[in-house]
């Protein structure tokens, strides 16, 4: 499969594009911060995106879905990572709709991935417990009891934990934390009881939230994949996760870029645009530069996916695009904010939304050396 677009996808691209710039640019995020919003995102314009079919591009047919590839849902992510566009679209679609497109069951998928494409359900992902990315290193138990799980523990940095329908809990039935064996995922009502869910105000303004289970009563039902075999699950889910999120930083990354360059072009001193300074003219090549091999970065990840490559080769495209595109992405902030100088660092001036971003953003589901490191072992070293 060659690595460019085709002409439907970039089709998707511009119309992504526009709707992000007119229905949900950065002053929307504003608001939502500024007026404390209870859920985060509107759901007028997440109610808008679903008719567009976005939450449905990768699932197919069968499922409710458009079958139109990760392509596609990689260059709308694109799209609304330059409007830093707070949606489900993430944490439903990308994580939630995969572990359950990865690991669920004919009668799991037709049940719940058409109401995931439809909107109707939310999803989260209920994995980390401490604070860093330690996909492994789960403590939350699930006991069996006759033909019931049930669970205890606590988890943290739950992206939309607090407005999900269904929390996909990565839980502990045998082992010891730190053991690949022994995890199991379950499906939890977030409204079920012995759930308890505080929302927690991040610094990019984006949803997150810490969840307590305490005596949780799960069906065998509510199992996704096998019991003590969730790793394998959990290890395809996350790695298309990496892949969706710097898709969205690629967007954040390109849109902080170009709005730099436009201020150098305007911003006069000593009586040319500071643009023309010769240190500056440096600093800027360098972010274009990496802001072009990030776009090859993605696009491979994205095509990995397509192509059904193996999962080792998935694997190293998702630390790869990770690693390199978080990167990237706080390099392309911080100098986007330096060079606009004071007025970059007030807040009625927008560049600063992309560098509290790319803090948030690096953090999760595994930073600069969480993937540095994966890579490595990944190659044998």
């Amino acid at each position: 499969m060659p690595m460019i677009l085709n002409d439907e996808q970039n089709m998707l691209k511009d119309s992504a594009k526009d709707f992000c710039t007119n229905n949900a640019p950065i002053a929307q995020l504003r608001k939502l911060r500024d007026e404390d919003n209870a859920d985060g995102f509107d759901r007028d314009t997440w109610k808008q995106m679903v008719e567009l079919g976005w939450a449905g591009i990768p699932w197919k047919e069968d499922f409710g879905g458009l079958d139109f590839g990760y392509k596609g849902l990689g260059v709308v992510t694109e799209e609304t990572g330059r409007t830093l566009t707070a949606s489900p679209l993430y944490a439903t679609v990308w994580v939630g709709g995969t572990a359950i497109n990865v690991g669920g069951t004919d009668e799991q998928k037709s049940s719940l991935l058409p109401e995931v494409a439809g909107g109707s359900l939310l999803l989260a992902l209920a994995l980390e417990e401490g604070p860093r990315h330690n996909p492994y290193g789960i403590e939350t138990k699930a006991e069996a009891k006759g033909g019931d799980f049930v669970i205890n523990g606590k988890k943290t940095f739950v992206l939309d934990g607090n407005v999900a329908d269904k929390l996909i809990v990565v839980a502990r039935t045998s082992g010891k934390p730190g053991d690949r064996n022994g995890l199991t995922l379950f499906l939890v009502d977030r409204t079920a009881k012995g759930v308890e869910v505080t929302r927690t105000k991040m610094a990019d303004s984006r949803n997150a939230a810490n969840i307590s289970l305490s005596g949780v009563t799960v069906s065998k039902d509510d199992v996704l994949g096998d019991v003590d075999k969730g790793a394998d699950v959990l290890d395809a889910t996350l790695d298309v996760a990496r892949i969706g999120l710097a898709a969205e930083l690629l967007g954040s990354a390109q849109e902080a870029y170009e709005r730099t360059i436009e201020y150098l072009k305007e911003r006069v001193q000593f009586g040319v645009p500071i643009g023309s300074f010769q240190g500056l003219k440096h600093r800027a090549a360098d972010m274009f530069c990496e802001v072009e091999l990030c776009k090859s970065v993605v696009l491979d990840a994205l095509s990995a996916l397509d192509e059904g490559r193996s999962a080792e080769d998935i694997a190293k495209a998702a630390s790869l695009a990770k690693a390199k595109v978080g990167e990237t992405f706080t390099l392309v902030s911080r100098e986007a904010v330096q060079m606009h100088g004071g007025i970059g660092m007030t807040d009625e001036f927008d560049i600063g939304f992309f560098m509290k971003r790319a803090a948030v953003a690096e953090q999760t589901f595994g930073d600069l050396i969480f993937h540095r490191n994966r890579y490595g072992e990944l190659e044998g070293y």
